[in-house]
């Protein structure tokens, strides 16, 4: 009996995570293609390899825009500050620009509601870090966007990074 539970266990952990795999793989497929605007940090990390920590400028507006409380000295000390939508609209290239809080209004034709959380006093999208093979910082340091494929549930998934005119970065492998 104790190992059927534990084989039946095993077999459903496992179907859960070739699901997860598999809805990520279908949005970085089929999702809607939107460009955040970045703010890149510290490019590099001793012990993770080379990356760039990201910020988005969505995530200022964000912050900006969450209720305070005359006592608060800002957004960050309010522990009631949850996760939530924001509404964004897109230009004609797909770049999106912060609207403001989505509180279930009806969006208009090139609106789009995205998720964002709230970690460590921080608003955060999808994702803060992006890794790159080691000693391709160079490559990565034009990035100014990031292209993102949004679910319907407005989830985000990073796909890319962008340069200014929003051309892809990436690095070119050469054959030895």
């Amino acid at each position: 009996m104790t190992k059927t539970v534990a084989l039946l266990s095993l077999v459903f952990s496992l179907g859960l995570i070739n699901w997860s795999i598999f809805t990520k793989e279908a949005q970085l497929a089929e999702g809607r293609i939107i460009y955040l605007e970045l703010a890149p940090v510290d490019p590099r990390s001793l012990m993770q390899g080379d990356y760039m920590a990201l910020r988005f400028k969505t995530a200022l507006d964000v912050r900006n825009a969450l209720p305070k409380s005359e006592e608060d000295k800002g957004w960050q000390h309010r522990v009631d500050a949850k996760d939530g939508f924001v509404v964004v609209s897109l230009d004609d290239n797909l770049i999106a620009s912060f609207q403001g809080l989505f509180y279930g209004q009806v969006l208009q034709k090139k609106e789009l509601r995205l998720r964002y959380r709230i970690r460590d006093g921080e608003v955060k999208f999808a994702t803060n870090a992006f890794f790159f093979q080691e000693g391709h910082a160079e490559i990565y340091e034009k990035a100014r966007f990031g292209q993102f494929r949004v679910d319907d549930h407005g989830e985000l998934l990073l796909a890319g990074m962008y340069d200014e005119q929003l051309k892809l970065l990436e690095a070119v492998s050469h054959p030895e």
